[in-house]
C-alpha cells in the first residue's frame, strides 16, 4: 500500500479541474440562454411599440361590416386608413373615410361572450393593428359635402349640387338598373364649420347623412371624430387595391371657407 500523497492527489486534482470547468461552461451556456430570451423581449417589446404608435398615429386597419359602400367596398373587405396625411392635406370632397358613430348612427351591438384567454388574444392583436374589433363601432362613406358647403338634392337630372354645381357621380354609384337619381331622400343643408356631409356608394342601402338628420348632430359628421382617409384595400387578394377617391366629380365645385356662406 502507497502512502505517497501525490498517488491520489492527481486524480483528485484532475476531476475537480472537470467539474469545475463543467460549471463554468454550465453558467456560460444559462448566460447565453439567457442574453438570448433577454434580446427576444426587447425585440417583442420594440415591435409592439412601434406597431402601437403605427396603429395610433399612422396608419389602421378596419373590415367592412355592410354593403353600403358596394361595389367600392364590400361586405368583409379589409381596408388601411391614414390617420397622419390628412392631419397637413385635410380631407376633400370624393374622399372615403372612417369615422367614428357621431350619436345613434348604429344600433347597440351586444358584446361577443369570450373567454378571458380570448379577449386577452384580440386586446394584443387591436393594439399591434392585426386585428380591427372596433370595426363595428365605426362608419365608413364618401365625403360629399365640406365645411360652409350647400349640399342639395336632387335637379331634374337627379344628382347632386354642391355649392350650386351639380355633381355626377354614376362613375362610382351603385343604383338599381335604369335609375339615375343619386338619392331618393330630398335635402337642402349648408355644412357647419368643423363637420362633414357624408354619403354611402349604395345610396339606396346606406343609412347616412340623409338618414340621420334627426339625430343629435343633425346628419353631419364631426371632424374630430373622423379616423383617416382609405387608401388601400388589402384582402381579399383578389380586390387588393388603392380606394378612388373620383376627386375629378367634384373639381368644377368652388371652395368655400369655413365661416362663409
Amino acid at each position: 500500500m502507497s502512502t505517497d500523497p501525490t498517488a491520489s492527489a492527481a486524480p483528485l486534482y484532475r476531476r475537480d479541474r472537470r467539474q469545475a470547468e463543467q460549471t463554468a461552461a454550465e453558467q456560460r451556456r444559462s448566460r447565453g440562454w439567457m442574453g438570448f430570451l433577454r434580446d427576444v423581449v426587447v425585440i417583442v417589446v420594440i415591435a409592439v411599440l412601434v406597431s402601437f404608435l403605427v396603429k395610433t398615429f399612422v396608419v389602421r386597419s378596419f373590415f367592412i361590416p355592410s354593403a353600403s359602400m358596394e361595389d367600392t367596398l364590400i361586405i368583409d373587405d379589409r381596408i388601411l386608413v391614414d390617420e397622419l396625411t390628412p392631419n397637413w392635406t385635410g380631407y376633400s370632397r370624393g374622399d372615403v373615410v372612417v369615422f367614428r358613430d357621431p350619436g345613434g348612427w348604429l344600433d347597440p351591438v351586444p358584446e361577443p361572450e369570450r373567454t378571458p384567454i380570448a379577449a386577452g388574444i384580440e386586446w394584443v392583436l387591436s393594439l399591434v393593428g392585426l386585428s380591427a374589433s372596433d370595426s363595428d363601432d365605426h362608419l365608413v362613406k364618401r365625403i360629399i359635402g365640406m365645411p360652409g358647403d350647400h349640399v342639395v338634392c336632387c335637379n331634374a337630372l337627379g344628382q347632386v349640387s354642391v355649392n350650386d354645381v351639380p355633381v355626377d357621380e354614376l362613375g362610382y354609384l351603385k343604383l338599381p338598373a335604369g335609375d339615375r337619381q343619386a338619392s331618393n331622400i330630398e335635402f337642402d343643408v349648408t355644412v357647419p364649420e368643423g363637420s362633414l356631409w357624408v354619403m354611402g356608394d349604395n345610396r339606396d342601402s346606406s343609412k347616412d347623412s340623409r338618414y340621420n338628420r334627426e339625430q343629435p348632430g343633425n346628419g353631419f359628421v364631426p371632424l374630430d371624430h373622423v379616423v383617416g382617409k382609405v387608401f388601400l384595400r388589402t384582402w381579399p387578394f383578389d380586390r387588393f387595391g388603392g380606394i378612388d377617391g373620383h376627386h375629378e366629380v367634384f373639381s368644377g365645385v368652388p371652395r368655400i371657407e369655413e365661416g362663409e356662406g
